[in-house]
């Protein structure tokens, strides 16, 4: 079992390497900070994301944004459960959807997002919104692959030490 002072990571901070990777991150935070979505829907759908591949850094971490924003530990604790969950609007409920449907392999031979799941999220989000969503799910999927990947320790702040 692994505790708290026991290096964790599988690779040293890829930005040492990269420095790139700082302006990429910027530029996807202030893309999806367009306020066309609620920024508490798009940690809703980076937490489900980070649930769906089984990631301890991205879940504790959007799990510390959605805390920091005031939101309670019953929509928190549900974001794995939001079908049947009371705490989600319909616009939230469709980017989750939304989400899964681009995370989780489809049925053979169907398509991952479907008409219907585009529809439904199309009904509570304009152009923009789409556009963001859209941005904001392939901002998470950019993450995982570091996530995965490289290992980072768990962290609530992204000021805190990721990388060892």
């Amino acid at each position: 079992m692994t505790n708290a002072t026991t290096s964790v990571s599988r690779m040293p901070n890829p930005g040492e390497f990269v420095p790139e990777l700082k302006d990429v991150s910027a530029a996807l935070f202030r893309a999806t900070g367009n306020r066309s979505v609620p920024r508490t829907t798009i940690n809703l759908i980076h937490l489900r994301a980070g649930q769906i591949v089984h990631n301890t850094y991205l879940t504790v971490l959007n799990t510390s944004f959605l805390r920091k924003a005031g939101e309670s530990e019953e929509r928190i604790t549900a974001v794995s459960s939001w079908q049947d969950a009371p705490y989600f609007s319909d616009a939230e409920r469709a980017a989750l959807a939304l989400v899964e449907a681009t995370l989780q392999p489809a049925p053979h031979g169907r398509e991952r997002v479907t008409d219907e799941v585009y529809a439904e999220a199309a009904r509570h989000y304009d152009n923009k919104g789409m556009a963001t969503l859209t941005i904001a799910i392939g901002q998470i999927n950019f993450f995982i692959a570091l996530a995965l990947i490289g290992k980072p320790q768990p962290v609530t702040s992204l000021a805190d030490e990721q990388w060892d």
